[in-house]
């Protein structure tokens, strides 16, 4: 008895040993750091399907029952989706990361790396089904009977002779094996030479793009229809070239596409719009450069969409102007090379050349009536380019959107006025119906209104298409349907539709905390959430859970049946809970709670009877994991169990902070302490902010090495504190904003005892790294200060470019996130005020500066600029330019390297640790490449 007792007490002992003795997160945990991607319910509610993904490594997929019991374990299976039936699962099945590890080592070609295989997996008996070398697959939108794959044909050594004609048939030699797998019986049918394939809604028909060789005969290649019932394969469009935008209608009986069938090296290659259906021997053309109605100098567009109206009348496709050729005569060495820059374009040169390629691409809607005759009707054009349809396109008005003639305001206001227009798809017809509107129109699910929220006037406008009736939806309310946490300089935007119900009888609109209905035609006004959100401070979301089935599914406007109770989102803005409550709009009561609890809801999906719900819930110390309910939250379960080896580690808690700013305005902010915090310790504490986290309180953090944010589990896991405040905005004072907020906040902490007081840090990145570098020329509180991606001098910023957009950036300091609100020349001394460069002289805080030399956002020299200045006043800095990388970092050895600089950095200047050699001394030009600096100096 006396040894059973020891026994336990040393047994005590050691667990709690242990849990003091949690080892701190390190630089090489990061891998193993799993995630739930593409998490699927089947539509019968029987099974549910995820994979479990490392940041780096192979994936598992996983497919169970509600109740948690796994079937199948896939190894590196990913994407994996269930057919319409619920009786199979397919995915893809990825090659090993050693795999292509090793393969990128090689500097293999990228027809030599590791493919694809394929995995179709029957529920029935949980047999799988594997082929390799798999470029793709596709299943019909309405039956799950067959699925197609395109094989990729395996990498030949080519021998010199080969090499020699290598790519001289490039399309020939990028085709593949076509295979049609009937799910049930494993029978395959295989077509050679395959380019592109593609299903009608319900699996009658595959047709598919046949290219060959140049020695082949040229009546191989073509568009082919294969009847799959009756094993019947048709030649529907003979000859090289190039078909596209391949569309069945939605019953299945007729088809159309774009083509080109031009020699090789013409200079012009027009395409074509082809109509098929089985009453004719082959493919027709129906539109081309000579149709009647077509523009002059106009075209049928390769890149434009088609679709047929769901009654199979109307088929919309594109045209575009026909390019110019350029002179083939001309020598480029004898002719300039220049950019013209006009003040009367539209767009800026910058902004041209970023869009070149999709400008080339550009086509314009038109529409075609293939069963009554081959006129041409253009609904889009130059002066209107932007087209809207219904879900089925049944109705006559097509919507238009233009802001031509005032695109030029957009280099200082961001945003541009737009025009809206009704368009017959009977005769191409106009009829302008609003003018110079700050907002974005959209057309009901049967085409019956137009809605538009105007920005100016913050009113929402429904258009009768039928009476031509305008109507103001919210006049009188007493709330907004805008943001009313707005604090830039522009219009506020609003928070959204919901959807609309049956008939377009009801559109459902979001105020910050409730859903609204109007009836678009009537004076019927109501609050179906009964105004719960805003007595309760908690907003309220429809949350569209079935996913939708059926041709295109991707298209179909959200419905929402206001007859019977559905399930809402809920998000509490005073604790930052999150749950799901349900809402009847018929009983006028407030939302039934099923659920609130101190977590983060998200990839909520649910079975077509919507008895199985499937969602991830996290929050900060617990991994984002899958879970399944079949009672409407009353119980749960939990379906995977990741990142266990998180138990091993010191982790953290995160907590909200509240307290009052010097100007009296209330303040908030998440402070996240390491798990084995105590009171009787000081912690040097790293303040991180952009403009407003504190929604993020039950958010999970993994440790990653991240773009440039600070990785914030990883220093409260190594015994610091983190501290992230809301900001608020003063318009005209973006900078004395931030001092009022973030040095109020980071005061009121160091007022306990466990805050070092003396090693207090701050990080940004973009917008968070210019407050970082005006903060420190502000107060000398802070020991150390990393500013990623920052501005400094808002008056060459001004200026400047957006090199990843070719955007001006005088928008961001007139109206958006710089907050200024005045042009350079009205507001120059609020441009002086907030710009740092010109107060670095004040500076007595170490400073890292990340400014990168691909940087699309912000101009790097912004960072040069901060770097040579205070280098000319002998302050202490550094910079660090990766190499062709972008705002946010994207390689992932570079975020890495970030991770450990910024922890060195750190825990010197915060902790008292050694400086590492890139911090003492630098690392020269010489050694690039060779030393990175790394070693802690002795």
């Amino acid at each position: 008895m006396v040894y059973r007792v020891y026994l336990t007490i040393i047994l005590n002992f050691i667990c709690l040993c242990s849990f003091a003795q949690k080892r701190p997160l390190d630089h090489s945990v990061y891998d193993s750091w799993q995630s739930i991607k593409s998490p699927k319910v089947s539509l019968d509610g029987q099974y549910v399907l995820y994979s479990v993904t490392p940041q780096e490594g192979d994936a598992h997929l996983f497919i169970t029952t509600p109740s948690g019991e796994v079937i199948l374990n896939v190894p590196r299976g990913e994407n994996g989706i269930f057919t319409n039936n619920s009786q199979y699962a397919v995915a893809a099945i990825k090659p090993s990361f050693a795999e292509t590890r090793q393969a990128k080592i090689k500097k293999k070609k990228e027809k030599e790396m590791p493919k694809d295989s394929l995995a179709i997996i029957s529920l029935l008996d949980k047999s799988i089904y594997k082929t390799g070398n798999v470029k793709s697959f596709k299943l019909a939108d309405e039956s799950s009977e067959y699925i197609a794959y395109l094989e990729e044909k395996e990498a030949l050594k080519a021998d010199s002779a080969e090499k020699d004609n290598k790519s001289k048939d490039k399309k020939a030699d990028e085709a593949g094996i076509l295979h049609l797998r009937n799910m049930a019986t494993g029978q395959e049918e295989i077509f050679e030479q395959v380019t592109d394939y593609f299903f009608d809604n319900i699996a009658n028909f595959l047709v598919f793009v046949r290219s060959e060789k140049k020695e082949a005969p040229v009546n191989n290649a073509g568009l082919f229809l294969y009847e799959i019932k009756e094993k019947k394969l048709k030649q529907i469009s003979r000859g090289r070239g190039t078909y596209r935008q391949i569309t069945f209608d939605q019953s299945g009986t007729q088809l159309a596409f774009a083509a080109e069938k031009s020699p090789e090296k013409a200079l012009q290659k027009p395409y074509s719009l082809y109509y098929y259906t089985s009453e004719r021997d082959t493919a027709n053309v129906i539109a081309s450069i000579n149709s009647a109605g077509m523009p002059t100098n106009w075209n049928v567009s390769g890149d434009g969409n088609l679709r047929f109206s769901k009654n199979g009348e109307k088929l919309f496709f594109g045209i575009a102007p026909i390019p110019r050729v350029k002179d083939t005569t001309i020598v480029d060495f004898e002719v300039a090379n220049v950019d013209i820059w006009n003040w009367k374009d539209d767009y800026l040169q910058p902004q041209q050349l970023v869009n070149l390629k999709q400008d080339l691409a550009k086509s314009y809607l038109s529409v075609i009536y293939p069963k009554r005759n081959n006129i041409v009707i253009p609904l889009a054009s130059l002066d209107i380019p932007d087209i809207d349809l219904t879900d089925d396109a049944d109705n006559i008005y097509a919507l238009g959107s233009t802001n031509a003639g005032k695109r030029i305001a957009a280099q200082w206001e961001g945003n541009t006025k737009q025009d809206f227009y009704l368009i017959s798809t009977v005769d191409g017809s106009k009829v302008k119906i609003a003018s110079d509107i700050y907002g974005q129109a959209h057309l009901s699910p049967l085409g019956k209104y137009v809605v538009w929220y105007d920005m100016a006037t913050q009113q929402w406008n429904a258009y009768d298409v039928g009476t031509r009736f305008l109507k103001i939806l919210n006049t009188d309310l007493p709330v907004s349907f805008a943001d009313e946490d707005n604090d830039s300089p522009t219009f506020a935007r609003p928070y959204g539709i919901a959807g609309w119900t049956a008939e377009d009888k009801e559109v459902l609109i979001y105020d910050k905390y409730d859903i609204w209905s109007f009836d678009p035609q009537g004076d019927d006004r109501r609050l179906l959430t009964n105004g719960a959100g805003r007595s309760t401070k908690t907003t309220f979301r429809y949350e569209d859970i079935v996913p939708k089935t059926g041709a295109r599914k991707h298209d179909k406007s959200i419905i929402i049946n206001t007859k019977e109770a559905f399930l809402v989102s809920a998000f509490n803005h005073i604790n930052k809970n999150g749950g799901w409550f349900e809402t009847n709009p018929r009983n006028k009561r407030d939302p039934k709670e099923l659920i609130m609890a101190p977590y983060t809801y998200k990839n909520i999906l649910a079975a077509t009877d919507k008895k199985l719900i499937i969602y991830t819930k996290e929050n900060y110390e617990e991994s984002p994991d899958l879970y399944a309910t079949a009672s409407l939250f009353k119980n749960e379960t939990k379906l995977s169990a990741i990142n266990l080896q998180q138990k091993q580690y010191n982790w953290g808690t995160a907590e909200l902070v509240k307290w009052t700013t010097p100007g009296g305005h209330e303040a908030t902010g998440i402070l996240y302490k390491p798990e084995d915090f105590s009171e009787a310790k000081k912690y040097p504490m790293i303040t991180y902010f952009y403009e407003k986290l504190s929604d993020g309180l039950h958010t999970y953090i993994p440790p990653a090495p991240t773009p440039s944010r600070l990785n914030i589990s990883y220093f409260v896991s190594n015994g610091y504190l983190v501290f992230a405040p809301d900001i608020s905005y003063e318009i005209g004072h973006p900078g004395k904003s931030a001092e009022e907020y973030i040095n109020s906040g980071v005061k009121e902490l160091a007022k306990f005892s466990w805050v070092d007081e003396k090693h207090l840090g701050i990080q940004g990145q973009s917008w968070g790294g210019y407050q970082v570098a005006h903060l420190i020329t502000r107060t000398d509180m802070y020991a150390a200060a990393w500013a990623g991606a920052p501005v400094v001098n808002m008056t060459s910023a001004y200026g400047g470019i957006r090199w990843s957009t070719g955007l001006n950036r005088q928008f961001q300091y007139e109206k958006t996130q710089s907050r200024i609100g005045k042009d350079l020349w009205e507001g120059y001394d609020l441009y002086i005020e907030n710009s740092p460069l010109f107060h670095l002289k004040a500076v007595k805080t170490p400073v890292v500066i990340m400014a990168n030399d691909n940087d699309g956002a912000v101009p790097w020299y912004q960072g040069i600029e901060m770097f040579t200045a205070l280098r000319r006043l002998n302050k202490p800095v550094w910079l660090l330019n990766y190499n062709g990388e972008e705002h946010n970092l994207v390689k992932r050895q570079n975020r890495k390297d970030i991770q450990i600089r910024e922890q060195q950095f750190f825990d010197h200047f915060l902790k008292g640790k050694p400086a590492p050699v890139w911090l003492e001394k630098g690392i020269p030009a010489t050694l690039k490449g060779i030393d990175w600096g790394l070693d802690l100096v002795d």
